[in-house]
């Protein structure tokens, strides 16, 4: 039971069999005919809320030491295996420490540690990105340029931005250069290679880091020309948790992160980057196309 998994990927597993035990127990309701609100699961539970319990069946808390109100919730829902108990007071107790994320929680978006958390676990990434070059391809000077280009508007200090730019290359470094590193697959948008970030130097840095990831076999990377086929308008990313549910992720306007297990939005969101995989330049393609603009620098 998740064994090798990070705290985020615990957590996440433990919130999952909550909700199927809440949602698949007799009903405390009348005109319901099955399974448990969330307001009658915390009901007379000085310590358990029902938007806690919500976050914690999202995976994004749990019950820290507080292993009794665990009890008392399993037994609301009937369950009376002991070992099936032991497992899910075990899972809630040996997430693993995450402090390296806890170190950026202030520089990072709404809902953003969650997702960083669930990225380093994932088993596999597929990302789109139409205007930029997606994060966990950038150089520390192309991450850097980003943010300098932000500055002004988002009223952001120097060390926000360093931070920011530490924690870019940590989720790089712990995605792709872990034992078993994701299956990352990358569209980009022909704006996002074109568009010049930072000065000549930071776009050769960032053509060469393109480059050396693919042909070292990290990733694989296609850019979607402006003459070619269907393009969503939002960066997105799919994340591949194994044995977990997949889940997507969206920025918003707002600069909020969100993310959806829901099959119907997994899916529709892998049949769009599919739908665009088959149109873009193939990856032999995108590396040739990528040489020549490193090559007019």
């Amino acid at each position: 039971m998740g064994a090798k998994r990070g705290a985020t990927g615990r957590r996440l597993e433990l919130g999952i069999q909550l909700r199927q035990l809440r949602e698949n127990c007799p009903p405390v309701e009348v005109d319901r005919l099955k399974g448990m609100t969330r307001r009658a699961a915390v009901k007379g539970l000085s310590d358990l809320s029902e938007p806690t319990l919500t976050r914690i069946e999202l995976g994004e808390l749990n019950f820290r030491r507080n292993v009794g109100t665990l009890r008392t919730l399993l037994r609301r829902y009937g369950v009376t295996d002991p070992e099936l108990v032991q497992q899910l007071i075990e899972l809630n107790r040996e997430a693993p420490s995450e402090e390296w994320l806890t170190q950026y929680r202030a520089f990072m978006p709404t809902g953003m540690p969650h997702y960083v958390g669930l990225e380093a676990e994932a088993v596999g990434i597929m990302a789109y990105h139409p205007t930029l070059v997606h994060g966990l391809l950038q150089t520390a000077g192309y991450a850097k340029a980003v943010l300098e280009m932000g500055r002004p508007i988002e009223d952001t200090t120097a060390e926000f931005i360093k931070r920011s730019v530490d924690l870019r290359m940590e989720r790089k470094r712990r995605v792709l250069t872990r034992e078993d590193p994701v299956r990352l697959k990358v569209i980009l948008g022909e704006a996002a290679v074109r568009t010049p970030v930072g000065d000549d130097g930071v776009m050769q840095g960032q053509y060469e880091e393109i480059i050396r990831l693919v042909e070292e076999g990290s990733v694989s990377v296609q850019v979607m020309p402006f003459r070619r086929g269907y393009r969503a308008i939002h960066d997105f990313a799919i994340l591949d948790l194994g044995d977990l549910p997949s889940r997507v992720q969206a920025d918003n306007a707002w600069g909020a992160v969100s993310t959806s297990d829901k099959p119907r939005e997994v899916d529709r969101f892998t049949r769009r980057f599919n739908a665009m995989a088959g149109t873009a330049f193939g990856v032999e393609e995108t590396i040739d196309f990528v040489k020549e603009l490193a090559r007019r620098q």
